[in-house]
């Protein structure tokens, strides 16, 4: 049901039936390693390119994610996935493997909550019995598209982040035990002018607070109504920003309320500058942690803002600026 302008109500709730959270080697130091289902001990997964090392990070993740629901790719109406590489080919190499019905998303980094809304409202429309959303993003594939090949060295900022290597995957069903999907927000394009590549969460971080601010309104909800509010990856320099943007705005969160997934998932490490960042950053951290959380009753309600920069190589080369988007799913499991 729509509320509001760009707010949907899941009436039927679909269920969360399993999770899965893949990794590379540097992800298996990170202080959440222990909600990861899989972990690769290289970068390459066997394959001659890291695109190619992408396709399987995200085909390993459905097979996961289905292997604990206890169902079969024929099993499954609609796999909704996208990436950061070039025409998503991950994503669509990796839908060719696996022979599931195949919707293609391109919302950069907001990509796991961009297809979880659009999952849930295809669910709760009647439109699918089960449906897997998926995402994934490799650094150094992210790296040799967006910025400069590893080889090369070059220094970077303290505003950079890490791309996560990784991808993450879920399967919603009807009717099951597991956390539920209870509503989604759809974010607006916001652009404040910024257009360096070093610097997404000061880019992103005013689509965040747009998206969650807008959400809270049109379901007319306090934001204390949520156990945790976590934005995608907007790393510690997009977090504080957003902090400020969130007091400016009046929107009050008690202590330990907002978190964001760039800070999480690799904590102080000083080798990622301000935090993470990726398609695999919100979908792994929420996929694995914070189901984890929610399973174990620690969380009941979360509402996760996914962030990306819808930008690419070539608007960079010719000097655009970075339009940004979050999306937000509201996350309940009351026992």
């Amino acid at each position: 049901m729509l509320v509001g302008r760009q707010s949907w109500r899941f009436n039927m709730k679909p269920v969360i039936l399993s999770s899965a959270s893949v990794g590379g080697p540097f992800e298996a130091q990170s202080p959440l390693s222990g909600d990861f289902d899989i972990f690769y001990d290289d970068l390459w997964l066997g394959q001659d390119s890291y695109e190619k090392a992408e396709v399987k990070l995200l085909e390993h993740a459905c097979k996961k994610a289905l292997e604990k629901a206890g169902l079969q790719p024929d099993d499954i109406n609609f796999l909704l996935s996208g990436d950061l590489d070039n025409q998503i080919t991950s994503s669509s190499f990796a839908a060719r493997g696996l022979r599931i019905p195949y919707l293609g998303l391109f919302g950069a980094c907001s990509t796991s909550m961009e297809g979880l809304a659009i999952g849930s409202r295809l669910m709760d429309s009647g439109g699918a019995n089960y449906v897997i959303a998926a995402t994934a993003s490799h650094n150094a594939a992210a790296e040799k598209q967006f910025r400069y090949p590893t080889e090369y060295g070059a220094q970077k900022p303290p505003t950079a982040q890490w791309t996560v290597t990784g991808a993450g995957a879920v399967v919603l069903g009807k009717e099951g035990d597991g956390p539920r999907v209870v509503s989604a927000t759809i974010g607006k394009v916001v652009d404040m002018g910024i257009s360096d590549p070093f610097n997404m969460g000061a880019a992103m971080a005013p689509a965040a607070v747009d998206t969650i601010e807008t959400h809270l309104n049109e379901m007319n909800l306090d934001s204390d109504y949520y156990d945790l509010i976590a934005t995608g990856d907007l790393g510690f320099t997009g977090y504080n920003i957003a902090k400020e943007l969130f007091a400016k705005k009046g929107i009050k969160l008690k202590d330990n309320l907002y978190t964001d997934c760039g800070i999480l998932i690799y904590g102080n490490n000083p080798r990622v500058f301000s935090g993470a960042s990726g398609c695999a950053c919100s979908a792994v951290v929420t996929y694995g942690h914070f189901l984890n959380r929610m399973r174990r009753g620690e969380l009941k309600r979360i509402l996760i803002a996914a962030t990306g920069a819808l930008m690419s190589p070539m608007s960079y080369q010719q000097k655009e600026t970075i339009p940004c988007i979050a999306h937000a799913v509201s996350i309940e499991h009351i026992q």
